[in-house]
């Protein structure tokens, strides 16, 4: 299963458990590239996820005289 497909939750420990091993500084510098190159990857997943999660609790427009206006989340693409 790739990033993409994962939850925010997975991602996020995932990410944690690459911190820790490159904390340790234990890993070889292959490894360590290759673990950091997969966290970026999870980083921007997990971006993704938190703006469509923000998108879902609500979107705000701007009403004629300025005032924010709250309108339902349309799930249209």
């Amino acid at each position: 299963m790739n990033q993409n497909n994962k939850t925010f939750e997975e991602n996020m420990q995932r990410l944690e458990q690459i911190v820790r091993a490159m904390e340790r500084g234990d890993v070889a510098l292959d490894e360590s590239l290759k673990l950091f190159q997969e966290g970026t990857q999870l980083v921007r997943s997990c971006e993704k996820l938190l703006d469509e999660a923000q998108l879902q609790v609500n979107k705000i427009a701007t009403a004629a005289d300025g005032s924010p206006v709250e309108e339902a989340f349309s799930d249209e693409r």
